[in-house]
């Protein structure tokens, strides 16, 4: 249970223990008045005990991450958890049921009624539909809150991916070309920066192709400054084969140790680059020195390992970058190239990203597109992404005076998390529908009640109740169906998506380039949903309520 904090997660197990050792006295209480009920409690109490043990264990198991295999011991461990602490949390939510109902009966007449009907013994029809009544809105509101976490889940993963893998806002020109004086810029940026803890690095980027000896592809080469980049971008943590330092250091490449990791396979196993022949005395010299003479120094790249993929290279190996801004010469403009070492491969997690950056030294970055002493644009980041409206005053009074564009994360994927919020309201809508099916059950629920307990309704008129009176209890009875559904269904929810949070459902990173289920529970999404589907509910109680108010005593007991 690593997930949760020490005071959090003792807390919960003190929960977990209290609730179980009561379900046990609860069996024990109830085996002479009916021994399989004892049995279902003790088997309650024992899933409380063993989902303990099991989530204890699978917090101590290794994540599996990235190509590696899954372990089917550990799935196994994993999905016990997960299995026994949703069905521990609905047998906990059985139990308590009789105790809410108990209350509810002590409180007033109506309340006191509606919940007797509710635990009354019912004719055999009437029992179904009750029941299918309580699972089909427990089933809607499992499937919305599920469906709410999962998508939030993916939502939130492709927004940490964005923010960690690219710049909070965004100072370039208003043209291409770059812009000069970027210095002063810089400096004036990270004074302004400096109170609220933002950090800013200079950019150079432009498009170009790479191209190795067996494959070509485009690529977003990044001329970035070593020293800088890792506060702005998580480029340093995402180094999957190689080393940043290689960048900087473009000689070691030449002679990388034998145990070095130049790349891995489709299942994530190590390619190691082993003995260097050069190096071996078996082999003709003639042969030994035209190898030193063709392992000249580079200027070092890094790349996505996508790109890597579409280029057939590994680290230490040649790639050459081709560059659309070219020179004038006898046949035309011809486009400049440059030979390059790949230093690093690294994984961001983001398909798109992986497939087509690129980032080698600022300074080789302008010399390859010919920008002199320009730069493209400043790259800032931000403490709290979520708070860049209130930061970026700041960087336009800077921009303002120097004629540049500022542009923040916002503003630039405003399309896509657009399209996923609005997705999010109309799966809640569509999901919501199906909430509105489930109640047409407790309407046919209620309508076979006022049939059936006709004569009751006339003794209660009878003896002075009136009809506001009965329609609350008929309302009430047919809210508290709905409750049972809703409590059900969005604790089955919870249980099940705070386990897929904590315990992980494997994914093939080769398919879905994610290695496990992204889950978000979301306290104010299971609020909404369990307030959407009492409300439904509660609509659909007012016409057989209405139509139990209406019944007089004479036509109750006409037949009696």
């Amino acid at each position: 249970m690593a997930p949760l904090p020490k005071p959090l997660y003792i807390a919960f197990v003190a929960v977990v223990l209290l609730v179980s050792a009561l379900l046990v006295l609860r069996g024990i209480r109830r085996m002479r008045q009916s021994l399989p009920r004892a049995i279902f409690w003790w088997f309650g109490g024992l899933l409380g005990g063993g989902f303990l043990l099991l989530s204890s264990m699978a917090s101590r198991l290794p994540v599996p991450r990235g190509s590696a295999p899954p372990v089917l011991r550990h799935e196994l461990i994993r999905g016990g958890a997960l299995v026994s602490g949703t069905v521990f949390l609905l047998i906990a939510l059985a139990a308590l049921l009789p105790v809410i109902l108990d209350a509810l009966e002590r409180r007033s007449f109506t309340s006191y009624v509606g919940a007797r009907h509710v635990r009354a013994t019912k004719s055999g029809f009437l029992t179904v539909i009750s029941v299918l009544s309580m699972a089909g809105v427990g089933v809607s509101s499992c499937a919305l809150c599920s469906v709410t976490s999962i998508m939030g889940g993916f939502g939130a993963d492709l927004k940490r991916k964005i923010l960690n893998n690219n710049a909070h806002i965004v100072v370039e020109a208003p043209r291409s070309g770059g812009f000069e004086d970027w210095e002063e810029r810089l400096t004036e940026l990270r004074v302004a920066l400096g109170p609220v803890g933002g950090a800013a690095t200079p950019i150079v980027a432009g498009d170009a192709m790479g191209s190795s000896s067996s494959n070509t592809a485009g690529a977003l080469v990044r001329g970035i400054d070593p020293e800088t980049i890792g506060q702005v971008i998580d480029l340093k943590n995402n180094i999957e084969v190689g080393r940043f330092e290689y960048l900087t250091e473009p000689e070691r490449l030449v002679d990388l140790p034998a145990d070095e990791v130049i790349g891995r396979g489709p299942g994530g196993e190590p390619y190691f680059k082993g003995p260097d022949v050069r190096f071996n005395n078996d082999v003709d010299p003639t042969v030994k020195e035209f190898l030193r003479k063709q392992a000249r120094v580079y200027p070092s790249v890094i790349i996505g390992r996508e790109l890597a993929k579409s280029l057939h290279v590994l680290v230490g190996e040649e790639v050459t970058l081709l560059s659309p801004i070219g020179e004038l010469g006898p046949t035309g403009v011809m486009p400049k190239s440059r030979k390059f070492r790949v230093a690093a491969i690294f994984y961001s997690g983001m398909y798109d990203y992986d497939a087509t950056h690129a980032y080698v030294l600022m300074g080789e970055a302008q010399k390859f597109f010919s920008l002199g002493e320009k730069i493209s644009r400043i790259d800032i980041h931000v403490p709290d992404p979520e708070r860049v409206a209130e930061i970026r005053p700041l960087v336009d009074k800077v921009a303002e005076s120097s004629g540049l564009v500022v542009r923040d994360w916002v503003e630039m994927n405003r399309n896509l998390f657009s399209a996923l919020k609005l997705e999010k309201v109309a799966t809640f809508v569509i999901l919501s529908i199906a909430i509105a099916v489930a109640s047409f059950c407790i309407v046919c629920t209620l309508l076979l009640m006022v049939t059936e307990k006709g004569k009751e309704i006339a003794i209660l008129k009878a003896l002075g109740a009136s009809d506001g009176a009965v329609m609350r209890i008929f309302m009430l009875e047919g809210v508290i169906i709905g409750a049972i559904g809703t409590i059900f269904g969005v604790g089955t929810a919870l249980a099940t998506c705070l386990g897929l949070s904590w315990f992980g459902v494997r994914l093939d990173p080769n398919v879905y380039y994610i290695d496990r289920l992204p889950v978000n529970v979301n306290g104010v999404d299971y609020a909404l949903v369990a307030l959407a589907a009492l409300v439904i509910c509660t609509v659909a109680t007012i016409y057989p309520a209405r139509a139990a108010s209406r019944l007089s005593p004479v036509d109750g007991l006409r037949y009696e």
